[in-house]
């Protein structure tokens, strides 16, 4: 955790009933329900910096898709815990297996990888949702989740939601077909449409990368995937 300057301080968000928890010697927030089905772990997307501090504090990525609806899913039944940059995935996993199974990761954009990376070092979730994900080499000139994994057998049940005029250039909706024939019966895929968009950032929160104005919409298909 790097100290916090005035700017951190002015944006700081405080989770409410969240409480800072400590996994492999990163810090992380976590979010408990009151009845848990289960437990969801997010990753946020750009370079997946949360800046958590004490007192389930944090000071970047608030406006992401995942982050902004952390309630939601809390109120859905879950515990969810707020993944900080860093944090080994397999070690998080166990972490929240022990409180309440099933567990989900659920990652979006550039989290995608990140997500990829922690199942192929042996993170194991009982499902998986990825959005707006890097999923394929026709997804843009990035790793993918297919070339990270380079076998779909390391896929638990997964969900893809994307954003059918997604034109954020990691992120082309032409990836998804190719992904879901990669991964097989493994894949489910849920296409987004309307919204909210910002022409001037189109990889944004703000856009439809970032499923703008559809926060209801987009959590109700990833706890509908869990309910499963």
């Amino acid at each position: 955790m790097r100290g916090a300057c005035a700017a951190d301080i002015q944006n700081t968000v405080t989770v409410d009933a969240g409480e800072t928890v400590d996994i492999g010697g990163v810090t992380s927030i976590l979010v408990r329900a009151k009845h848990p089905n289960g437990s969801i772990l997010l990753l946020t997307g750009g370079d997946g910096r949360l800046n958590v501090m004490a007192s389930a504090r944090f000071t970047e990525g608030a406006d992401n898709v995942l982050i902004r609806n952390r309630d939601a899913l809390v109120n859905g039944g879950y515990d969810v815990l707020l993944l900080e940059l860093g944090t080994n995935l397999a070690a998080a996993t166990d972490y929240m297996a022990k409180l309440k199974r099933p567990v989900v990761i659920v990652a979006t954009s550039k989290g995608t990888q990140r997500a990829a990376e922690g199942l192929a070092q042996g993170a194991r979730p009982d499902k998986l949702v990825l959005s707006s994900g890097f999923l394929s080499e026709a997804s843009g000139p990035a790793d993918s989740v297919a070339s990270l994994l380079k076998s779909p057998a390391l896929l638990p049940s997964t969900l893809v939601i994307h954003h059918r005029d997604d034109r954020c250039r990691w992120t082309n909706p032409a990836g998804v077909a190719p992904f879901q024939a990669w991964g097989g019966k493994r894949v489910e895929v849920i296409w987004m449409s309307g919204g909210n968009d910002d022409p001037e950032n189109p990889c944004r929160f703000s856009a439809h990368h970032g499923f703008a104005g559809q926060d209801k919409t987009f959590v109700s298909h990833i706890l509908q995937f869990i309910e499963k």
